[in-house]
């Protein structure tokens, strides 16, 4: 409904009084005339009748809040076990083919590089290594140019092709090396790595097919590569670089190592100046980022007398997140790794009385030695000190050396779990990985990964511990929470995950993007947000403390709850449900609000008669919302979810898979609804009896996502073009939100109005919207922009 609200020029304002009466009278005839032309369009009357028609076949059923929990946490489970065994599939593959290779010094083989493939010369020829490789969009893959039928191998810059080049030494290998190790021109080590993991092609194939949900799938190695299915083209930065190395990822990291407590000191003498300072701290900032959530970090410099880098933190262990928000007393964290990392120029002398005394002879903390500089002459004490400790020696000379010598203690730390076989399965908290997919990347999506370690399984080697690499598959948290979708939950209920860390996956209040320019950035700290953050009613953690126990149970808080962004605040009493997802470090909450989730109306109505008011060309169904699975099946793939509800109420599509209960509420909602149609269609006939209405479009929405709208005038004229339409969000029932209008309404009594200015047209005009309830059994909404 358009409104133009006539005002007196600024001078008149300031010179005339017009009195209090006068201005009531306008504004009642202003609400009376608004209220008529509502109360006209609604339709409320003609509900209201028709719901009377169906009353005797209404049944209202109650939602039981825990046992839905339950069955979500345990449709997660089985989702998630499906991804764990994928990865275990990987692993054997791998182990067995390590198993069955024997090393060639002279093994000639190409591959496909991911940076090549594709790629020809000046004499249209492909180049080495990138031969031709069929790559194809794939809505699955987030639109990427995929191949579904092979994998591809990426080598960051410092790991040469075909092995010619600098690479991380195996954990297999003695514990004091020099710093700088470069394989020979003729060393075929990566080379023979990737040969040995093409085991893995089937495997990634056959995982695909038996598990369409899947989504990347792939193998680090503790040498360098990275073998990613499906097969897709990788676009170096703008620098012309390939910083991606899979051995600095979180899920590596995680996965070749237990939790960890570090101690990091660093040598601040007056000979740690200049740029052995520089490349002190860089060693440290390298160390930080190879700890995570589960790891506790401190920091300690030294030079006549020792202190604490952080005042905060002393004589603690702080957990290892990036708001360093949670900490333990010292010696309380991990304890499955303990490590000091000792960063120098230089030691006088070896300290064997301190270490006699403190750590032996069990040597239950490994000691790291970085020597910092090009001198030598104290580099025996720093390397005796790391090898009387369980530790490992590296001299560091310039910034180049940092990266590659600082990962080597992951490998030194993962022996005893590749010894003993340790299969360990991790869960990393949730991140957005575009750099995985470079510069192709069209959103960033948030996912967590599960990994597991590859081991040597070779008998003359088994005792040295050698770390393959380590196999993960990529979980988008959205496909998760589609097992919780919010057409089960109500109009202000929603799901929500959280680690045993109380970190969240995901939240509807978490908003881990900001804007910069066109582009959308993920925020500092994006995934170290604490459920406290969000569920901040929850004062006495009660809730929070609850979840991160794994615990099942319930419990109720009155919360406010802002709406369109930030303008609005709704008061809500909610009921919070939650429960563990078994087999992983992960808890569920279920959030129903009092009044609307907690109850669902259900109506009896044939098929029949469902799919005749089905087909009318004014409704539509919220297209994000799973009616149908149609993402599995590529012949499905194209079917709006309309249409997908009607090919499987007609029998014509069989195989789809179709929330039976959500399909009901749908065919009973367009019965109940159908008269509407007509209604508005008799209203827009009259139209040009009423032209001073301003009325532009009427709709309604139900609880099952469905839509009606009428236009009344051209869709060149509507003054809102963006109102209900895929781009504007807040409008329209996504699986995220019901709309806006939506929410707003449901709070209100029955038969009352809700009025909001939704936007304004290109000459600044404001577009008034209005929403009207119905019934005290079942939501339904009118609104005229």
């Amino acid at each position: 409904m358009m409104l133009c609200l006539l005002c007196l020029p600024p001078c008149a304002r300031a010179q005339t009084k017009i009195p209090l009466e006068t201005v009531k009278s306008w504004a009642d005839a202003f609400g009376g005339e608004l209220y008529s032309i509502v109360t006209k369009y609604s339709g409320s009357l003609l509900l209201q009748k028709k719901y009377k028609d169906v009353e005797p076949t209404l049944k209202i059923k109650e939602v039981d809040g825990l046992e839905l929990v339950k069955k979500f946490s345990e449709q997660m489970e089985s989702m998630l076990r499906r991804k764990v065994e994928a990865v275990e599939r990987l692993v054997e593959a791998a182990e067995d083919a390590d198993l069955n290779h024997e090393y060639n010094s002279s093994l000639e083989f190409d591959y496909y590089n991911s940076l090549l493939i594709n790629d020809k010369d000046e004499n249209d020829n492909y180049v080495e290594l990138g031969d031709e490789f069929i790559l194809e969009p794939n809505e699955h893959f987030n639109n990427l140019l995929v191949n579904t039928t092979y994998s591809d191998i990426q080598l960051p810059t410092n790991v040469y092709n075909k092995g010619n080049g600098l690479c991380l030494l195996t954990a297999g290998m003695v514990d004091v090396l020099p710093s700088f190790t470069q394989f020979s021109p003729t060393d075929p080590a990566i080379l023979n790595g990737v040969y040995m993991s093409e085991a893995l092609n089937p495997i990634f194939v056959d995982n695909f097919e038996r598990d369409p949900t899947l989504t990347w799938q792939y193998f680090g190695s503790s040498t360098g590569f990275f073998r990613l299915y499906p097969g897709i083209k990788w676009l170096p930065d703008e620098n012309g670089v390939i910083s991606f190395d899979c051995r600095n990822r979180g899920w590596y990291i995680q996965a070749a190592t237990s939790p960890k407590d570090i101690v990091i000191i660093v040598d601040v003498s007056g000979s740690m100046k200049g740029l052995r300072m520089t490349i002190a701290k860089h060693t440290i900032i390298t160390i930080l980022d190879t700890l995570g959530e589960n790891d506790f970090v401190n920091i300690i410099a030294y030079n006549d007398y020792v202190h604490f880098i952080e005042p905060c933190f002393k004589g603690i262990l702080v957990q290892a997140d990036r708001d360093n928000r949670e900490f333990r007393d010292a010696g309380q964290g991990g304890l499955c790794n303990q490590a000091i990392m000792l960063i120098t120029d230089g030691a006088v002398e070896d300290y064997e009385a301190v270490f006699e005394k403190y750590n032996w002879p069990d040597r239950k903390v490994r000691v790291f030695t970085y020597l910092i500089g090009r001198e030598v002459t104290f580099a025996p004490n720093v390397k005796w000190i790391a090898c009387n400790n369980k530790g490992y020696y590296t001299q560091i000379s310039t910034l180049a050396d940092v990266q590659e010598n600082v990962m080597e203690y992951l490998h030194v730390l993962s022996r005893p779990m590749v010894i003993n076989h340790d299969h360990d399965i991790i869960w990393t908290e949730a991140y957005m990985d575009s750099a995985l997919f470079a510069s192709q990347a069209q959103s960033l999506l948030l996912m967590t990964t599960v990994a597991m370690p590859v081991f040597s399984k070779k008998n003359e080697t088994r005792s040295h511990g050698i770390l393959l690499g380590v196999v993960g598959s990529d979980v988008p948290l959205r496909e998760l929470l589609k097992l919780a979708p919010r057409y089960k939950l109500g109009v202000h209920g929603y799901a929500f995950l959280n680690t045993n860390n109380g970190y969240i996956l995901s939240h509807p209040d978490l908003r881990p993007l900001y804007k910069e320019g066109k582009k959308l950035k993920p925020k500092p700290n994006y995934n170290s947000v604490d459920l406290s953050e969000v569920e901040w009613e929850d004062q006495d953690e009660i809730l929070r403390s609850a979840m991160i126990n794994g615990e099942t149970g319930y419990l109720s808080m009155d919360v406010k709850v802002p709406v369109d962004k930030g303008k609005r605040v709704l008061f809500l009493t909610n009921d919070y449900f939650f429960t563990d997802i078994s087999g992983t470090p992960f808890s569920l909450g279920v959030v129903l609000s009092r009044g609307h989730g907690e109850y669902i109306l259900l109506g009896n109505t044939s098929v029949e008669e469902g799919l005749h008011d089905l087909l009318q060309p004014d409704l539509s169904l919220a297209n994000e919302w799973i009616y149908c699975i149609t993402d599995i099946d590529p012949d499905h793939r194209k079917l709006s979810q309309l249409e997908a509800v009607i090919r499987f109420l007609t029998g014509e599509e069989p195989d789809l898979e179709c929330d039976e209960e959500l399909v009901q509420e749908v065919l009973f909602d367009a019965v109940v609804t159908a008269p509407m149609e007509a209604y508005w269609t008799t209203l827009a006939l009259n139209m040009s009896l009423d032209t001073e209405s301003g009325v532009e479009m009427a709709f309604l929405g139900t609880r099952a996502g469905l839509m009606r709208s009428a236009l009344y005038v051209g869709s060149e004229k509507i003054s809102n073009k963006k109102f209900l339409t895929q781009k504007d969000k807040e409008s329209i029932f996504t699986m995220d939100h019901f709309p806006l209008w939506y929410r707003r309404a449901a709070e209100h009594p029955p038969g009352s109005f809700i009025y909001s200015i939704v936007s304004e047209d290109e000459s600044g005009n404001p577009s008034l919207n209005t929403e009207k309830t119905e019934g005290n059994k079942k939501d339904f909404h009118t609104s005229h922009p």
